[in-house]
């Protein structure tokens, strides 16, 4: 991509429309993997479940407001929610969090019928992104329109994908999304990169996959691979990213390598795809 300029944040959603791919493990690890290199990183939890809400042992149901309060304006008399007043510190150093609650389900119905429906994260999101250089939106799995209002929010988009088969079902909906979104609203969104997750190097089944995957792909392949790891289930289940639960680890080591793709992509360096 062009080189971006840091006065703004880069707005990177993680999108995929099937679960299970490591989706919200990539926004947690990677936003503070971004962090752990001295970026300013935002994440912002768009998913109902709120997983990675959970993951940094935040529990939802503690939380007076979340980013169901900043999207649907219940007409309080103090007006809508800024986001400013929902942020919450992770113990990551210069990583902070949206959270997210099971009250988002909901949002999608309060949503449908307001006019410009589709901006109203991306409105949401503008007085905060001279604040930070990342903000990272970690996405429900579907194609609803909480996953539209990240992809209008969004610069660009990371989309994980199981070296498993049946990976590739379902992406052409989701290229067909992002092709409506710059068609019918008007907003470019940049594939950053695909990231192949789950990969295990032993089995023939992950290196066909991956090989599927980059000739899908191409060049927008990472040249990172997130290896399966049970260190990743494991920091979950902690409370904190894998790189303070176990930073020795491959998972923790795989993550910090596709923060700093990351980042040389963002600065406009090439790259060529590499086997991991």
């Amino acid at each position: 991509m062009e080189e971006w300029g840091k006065s703004q944040a880069l707005v990177i959603a993680l999108v995929n429309q099937k679960g299970g791919c490591g989706k919200t493990t990539t926004a947690v690890n990677l936003g503070a993997s971004l962090a752990v290199r001295g970026e300013r990183v935002l994440l912002v939890d768009m998913d109902p479940q709120a997983n990675a809400t959970v993951s940094f042992g935040i529990d939802p149901a503690t939380l007076s407001h979340t980013i169901y309060h900043v999207l649907v304006d219940h007409g309080e008399e103090e007006g809508p929610i800024p986001l400013e007043m929902v942020m919450i510190p992770t113990n990551v150093q210069n990583l902070d969090l949206v959270p997210s609650s099971i009250d988002l389900a909901s949002a999608e119905l309060e949503l449908v019928t307001r006019i410009g429906r589709e901006n109203t994260l991306r409105k949401k999101l503008m007085p905060m992104k001279e604040r930070y250089t990342y903000v990272l939106i970690d996405t429900p799995p579907s194609l609803g329109l909480l996953t539209l209002n990240a992809l209008v929010a969004s610069d660009a988009v990371i989309i994980p994908i199981q070296t498993h088969y049946y990976a590739l079902l379902g992406m052409r909906q989701l290229l067909r999304t992002l092709r409506m979104v710059k068609e019918e609203i008007g907003h470019h969104i940049e594939i950053l990169g695909v990231l192949p997750t789950m990969y295990d190097a032993r089995t023939m089944v992950s290196r066909e996959i991956l090989e599927g995957i980059r000739e899908y792909f191409g060049e927008k392949v990472f040249r990172t691979a997130i290896h399966f790891n049970i260190k990743l289930v494991e920091s979950s289940m902690a409370g904190v990213p894998l790189f303070l639960h176990n930073p020795s680890s491959r998972g923790a080591q795989d993550y910090l390598q596709l923060a700093d793709e990351v980042i040389a992509l963002a600065q406009g360096t090439s790259r060529t795809p590499a086997r991991p």
